[in-house]
């Protein structure tokens, strides 16, 4: 198992996931402000630009995170990211999370983008496990999931205060002994 200092370019059918750049800054900060997204990932906080910017400039350089960018191979436009981070390197896994835009939606791109960034996380870097949290309100992401392989473990009851309502958060997670590669 290493690191994740290297950055990898990693290519399917419908998208290219490869290392952040600042020009992705307009994309993903589209992405990230669209309100749906927002409810849909439970971001609360506003980021200002100067933040944002220096965050998406700085993860090149992160050694205990990968984070991606989505390219829709369609029309060459990044359309959200997939990160793998919370990397426990002593217990082999780490946390996934993705976001992906309105233009990338309803097309099978999540689903892809998730099965190369498992698949990378645990074929090439070694992950016995790999887990992340999805907001009941977000049945589509959850099939998404579920697609590319991952199984509910348990729910955090109430876990998300969203417009006055509570809302509970799935937990999933996919083990490398029940990974199935893709063209398998």
């Amino acid at each position: 198992m290493t690191d994740f200092a290297h950055k990898p370019t990693l290519i399917g059918d419908l998208v290219t996931l490869r290392p952040m750049e600042a020009g992705d800054y307009d994309a993903l900060r589209a992405a990230i402000d669209d309100p749906d997204v927002r409810r849909l990932t439970g971001s609360h906080a506003e980021i200002g630009e100067e933040q944002a910017r220096e965050w998406i400039r700085t993860r090149k350089d992160q050694t205990d995170r990968l984070d991606l960018v989505i390219v829709d191979r369609a029309c060459g436009a990044v359309v959200g990211e997939a990160v793998l981070n919370d990397w426990d390197p002593d217990n082999q896994c780490c946390n996934f999370r993705i976001l992906i835009g309105p233009s990338g939606q309803g097309r099978g791109l999540g689903t892809e983008a998730t099965r190369l960034i498992v698949g990378y996380g645990i074929e090439q870097l070694g992950l016995h496990r790999i887990s992340l949290g999805v907001y009941a309100f977000n049945p589509r992401a959850q099939r998404a999931y579920e697609k590319a392989g991952f199984r509910t473990e348990g729910v955090l009851r109430d876990a998300l205060r969203w417009d006055g309502e509570w809302v509970d958060e799935v937990l999933m997670s996919v083990l490398a002994t029940e990974w199935i590669p893709s063209g398998v």
